[in-house]
Order: structure tokens, then C-alpha cells, then sequence
């Protein structure tokens, strides 16, 4: 199932942006892909709790967007790796600054003893 963009009938970069992006998986699995190709049960794994109906969603989405390649080998059994387009890695130093942000912003975890 498709989820539902936001309409944008004023063209606004944000909304547009958020339309690519702005969901659960999206920007961890750009970020997962940042400098390397992975094949999808690779993927499956470093994403423990997406399933892999969503995961090929997102995956096709992505491709779709011009995101995320993806190559196809001529093997049995069949094998697919995914990796970022330029256009994803593009992606990379803004993902890198949300992560900073969120190191900044994060409680620090208390542990408390019995």
C-alpha cells in the first residue's frame, strides 16, 4: 500500500522533501547504505524491527525516487544489492547533522539500582 504524500500545490522544498523522506524508514536506511552496498536480508538484519513486506516497499519507493539503486544478478538464487544513487548520498551530511542534534537533545539514560 502506498502511504499518502502531503499535497503541495504551492511547490514549498519542505513539503516536497518530507514527501521523499519524511517517514519511519526512510532516512535509516540511507543512513544504513551511506558508503556501502548491501544486499536486502543484509539490510533485513541491520533493520531489526522492520519487517521485509515494508522494507521492499520502502526499497521500491526509493528506487522510485532515484534514491536507491538497485542491481539485480542473473544467479540462483537470486541475488539483489541495494546502494545510494548520488542523489541519496546527497542525503548523507544532513542525516549526519540530525544525528548530532540528537546526541545534543537526548537525555542522558539513568540506570537505577535496586
Amino acid at each position: 500500500m502506498a502511504r499518502g504524500l502531503i499535497e503541495n500545490p504551492h511547490n514549498c522544498p519542505m513539503t516536497h522533501t518530507m514527501n521523499i523522506i519524511g517517514n519511519k524508514w526512510m532516512s535509516i536506511i540511507v543512513y544504513i547504505l551511506h558508503d556501502r552496498t548491501l544486499r536486502f536480508g543484509e539490510l533485513a538484519v541491520r533493520i531489526e524491527k522492520i519487517s521485509r513486506k515494508v522494507l521492499t516497499e520502502q526499497l521500491k519507493e526509493m528506487e522510485a525516487n532515484g534514491i536507491v539503486f538497485r542491481k539485480s544478478y542473473s544467479e540462483i538464487p537470486p541475488r539483489v544489492e541495494y546502494s545510494l544513487t548520488p542523489k541519496g548520498k546527497k542525503l548523507i551530511p544532513i542525516l549526519n547533522q540530525l544525528c548530532e542534534w540528537g546526541k545534543e537533545i537526548q537525555e542522558p539514560c539513568v540506570y537505577k539500582e535496586d
